[in-house]
Formats: structure tokens, sequence, C-alpha cells
């Protein structure tokens, strides 16, 4: 009888590309021992289970194969043990969502290339996120409160597959949070519109309650609190570490990612992308069910 594999390997075309079944094959080949291949959907993902030593780099399996495939495939190797998540912590600007809210705050400011350019060297761990935020929000003394809404109708597009891998996750029992260094005027409304169990993030503080004071209420919501919201939902859920998943884009999501049983960076600035277990670099958020081996028609679009 053949020893079942403990690992598993999944391919995942990016979006508006196939996946190439010559490609499942070379990959397939390259892992001695192999089982044939599973199709999680036809011409998108695709799982091939084998067996490796306890201990093996599976970051480093993942590169190699990424570089022996040489085209737009995210390439996620992990134990086939604990792989449907429990628990789900996510960022939110340019992870769940395709913009930086600030971003788009400060651009009412006349100050968005200003601030954006802060922004990334925030996020790219060029400078420490608190002060960096601290800044920014400073600059957004006196912009009406209303500001917020006309941002979130006319600027904010949610990243595409989002509300799938959230409604999925929720139908099979994982607990979902979604996390962010932002702003509770923004996370509250784009938690609820993707479905997410809870949010959490800053506060910031209003004049007369219809302006921003231009400060963010302390203690600052940002890497470490983060990081201690996946510990806290993780112990009062009773999962063990390997149950749960994060991702992110940006340095302040380092710890968090670190800290899951899967730590994705998706889309993710170099710092992040390099330290993360897993990468999504081309496919959208559905890549984020195939990596838990859901199978498109096990997919719950809303």
């Amino acid at each position: 009888m053949a020893k079942p594999s403990s690992h598993v390997v999944t391919l995942i075309a990016g979006r508006g590309a196939r996946l190439d079944p010559a490609a499942v094959e070379c990959v397939h080949a390259a892992l001695p021992g192999a089982a044939a291949p599973l199709w999680l959907a036809e011409h998108a993902a695709a799982d091939i289970p084998f067996s490796a030593d306890a201990g093996a780099d599976q970051r480093a399996l993942s590169e190699n194969l990424r570089a022996l495939l040489a085209a737009p495939v995210d390439v996620v190797v992990q134990p086939t043990a604990h792989r449907r998540k429990k628990l789900f912590l996510a960022d939110m600007d340019s992870t769940m969502i395709q913009q930086e809210c600030i971003d788009e705050l400060a651009d009412y400011a006349g100050l968005k290339a200003h601030v954006a350019a802060i922004t990334e060297r925030a996020m790219r761990g060029e400078i420490a996120f608190e002060p960096a935020l601290r800044e920014r929000v400073a600059l957004l003394e006196g912009l009406p409160v209303s500001v917020v809404e006309e941002v979130l109708r006319e600027r904010i597009r949610l990243t595409p597959g989002a509300r799938a891998l959230v409604s999925t996750m929720r139908r099979n029992g994982a607990r979902t949070c979604l996390v962010s260094g932002g702003f509770t005027l923004f996370t509250d409304r784009i938690a609820a519109m993707i479905g997410f169990d809870e949010a959490r993030a800053n506060s910031l503080t209003l004049v007369d309650g219809h302006k921003l004071a231009g400060h963010v209420a302390e203690p600052i919501f940002g890497r470490d609190g983060k990081r201690a919201a996946l510990i806290e939902l993780r112990q009062e859920l009773g999962l063990a570490q390997e149950d749960t998943m994060a991702i992110g884009d940006g340095a302040n999501d380092l710890d968090m990612i670190a800290e899951a049983g899967l730590g994705v960076a998706y889309h993710a600035k170099p710092k992040v992308a390099e330290a993360a277990a897993a990468r999504i670099d081309h496919g959208d958020l559905t890549a984020l069910l195939y990596v838990q081996g859901y199978r498109k028609d096990e997919f719950v679009e809303s």
C-alpha cells in the first residue's frame, strides 16, 4: 500500500491566465513519487500531493518550482494536515481592497503624492509604522468626516475574490477578522461589505463630531496589534497555530504572518514576500481557497 502523502503543492494560474497541463506535469515530474495531480479548477488550479521529510524547506521548494515554471503561476507548498484553516486574519489596504484609504483621504487635502510616499516607505519597512501614521494623520486635520463616505463610494474597490474567500471560509466554519493599521471609519464598513465576522483598526479623533482633528487614538493598532489579535482569537477559539492563516502586503503585517500557521504575502512588498511562508504574486484572493484545497465548485459566491 502506498504511503499517504505528507505534503501538497498547489499551482494557481495568475488572473486572466491559464494553467497549462504541461506545467502541472512538469512539476509532477520534479517530485519523485508524487501522486497524480488533482485539478481544483480546470485551467486554473491543481494540487500535486507528495511526500517530504519532516522539516523539509517548503519555501525553498516552492521557489525552485516557480523558477522551473518561469510562468505567471503561484506555487504554494505545505503539509496536508491542518490545511483548511479555522481562523483567518487579513490586512485591508492593498490586500482585501485595492487602495490605501489614507492616501485617498489625503487627496482631498491636496497631499496625496506626499502622503502616498510616506505610506510606501512604511509598508516597505523603511520607516517605523507608528510615527509614520501620526505624521500622515496630522496632515488630514480639518477634513470633514463626510469625505470618508465619498472615498468609500467613489474610490474604494474590493480586491477580486474577496467576498468568495471570506464567504467560503465562513460557510465552512472559519472565524474571520479584518485587521488594519488604518481606521475604523473604513474597516467597519468594508468588513461588512466583504462579510468578515469582525474588524480591528485605529480610531481617528474628531472635532465637533464632523471634522478630523489630525490625531489618532493611542495606542496605535499596528504590527504588534495584528499579531496580538491573532494570538487572542486563536486562544479564544482553542485552536492550534496550524489552524490559522494570515495575509498581508506590508511591513506591519510581518509579525502576524510569522505567527500564523500559514502566513501569506499577497502581492506584497519585497521584505514581506521574502519573509512569508507562502506568496501569491499573480492570482486574486480566490488563490487562498485553492491553497486550502477548496475546489471551484465549493466556492460560495456572494
